[in-house]
């Protein structure tokens, strides 16, 4: 896919730039398997995978009569913390960053991940340099990207037309629409190619399908 026209890029980053999912999955099922509820596949994680994650909780068998969502939310990014520097960036991820940034285009971060600790990973890995503005959650619970979004366009002074939101999910899609910025997704995360080819936006198979020229 050419991407060449728009000259903003808002990239997500779990899931997108992060190869996280497997992660996520993996301290899902430790959280599923000490309630006694069935595990997760690939394929089943990347079916029910959802913003805002309190509604994926209760779709996996989390029963809030019996605790909270802010305590099993808690208990899930406490363990995602310790782990988290076992994953890497998506192949390709950081050669595409620099060929974007010759090509004289500007990017930015737009994320559901918590804003500091977004910051402190993005500098781990040696990306933050490449972004002009980084905007993550406000609290762990992931609720969504949309005020955050809107408010990134309105600080950076850049046009929607000009701007192209590329992530994993059907949420970036519909974040993507409230924003009236161009989308694309690519199978590489949290969601299936099924569930984002209903989305009606372009679909990449990867980070090596889009072309800035």
């Amino acid at each position: 896919m050419n991407v060449g026209k728009y000259r903003h890029l808002i990239w997500d980053w779990n899931g997108t730039l992060l190869d996280d999912a497997w992660l996520c999955r993996e301290i899902m099922n430790g959280q599923l398997s000490q309630r006694g509820l069935p595990l997760l596949s690939a394929e089943r994680y990347e079916a029910v995978f959802d913003f805002p994650v309190e509604g994926y909780y209760r779709k996996v068998g989390f029963d809030w009569r019996n605790e909270t969502f802010e305590q099993a939310g808690t208990e899930f990014i406490v363990e995602y913390e310790k782990r988290k520097k076992e994953c890497r960036l998506q192949p390709g991820a950081g050669e595409l960053l620099n060929q974007i940034k010759k090509a004289g285009r500007s990017q930015a971060v737009l994320s559901a991940y918590s804003h500091k600790t977004l910051e402190d990973f993005l500098g781990h890995f040696g990306v933050r340099e490449h972004f002009r503005s980084v905007a993550g959650s406000r609290d762990h619970y992931a609720e969504g990207k949309v005020a955050h979004g809107l408010k990134m366009l309105e600080e950076l002074h850049v046009s929607p037309e000009e701007t192209l939101l590329i992530g994993d999910t059907t949420h970036d899609a519909e974040v993507a629409e409230a924003m009236g910025v161009g989308c694309v997704l690519i199978p590489c995360g949290h969601n299936s190619r099924e569930r984002l080819s209903r989305c009606g936006v372009e679909v990449v198979a990867g980070l090596g399908d889009l072309r800035f020229g």
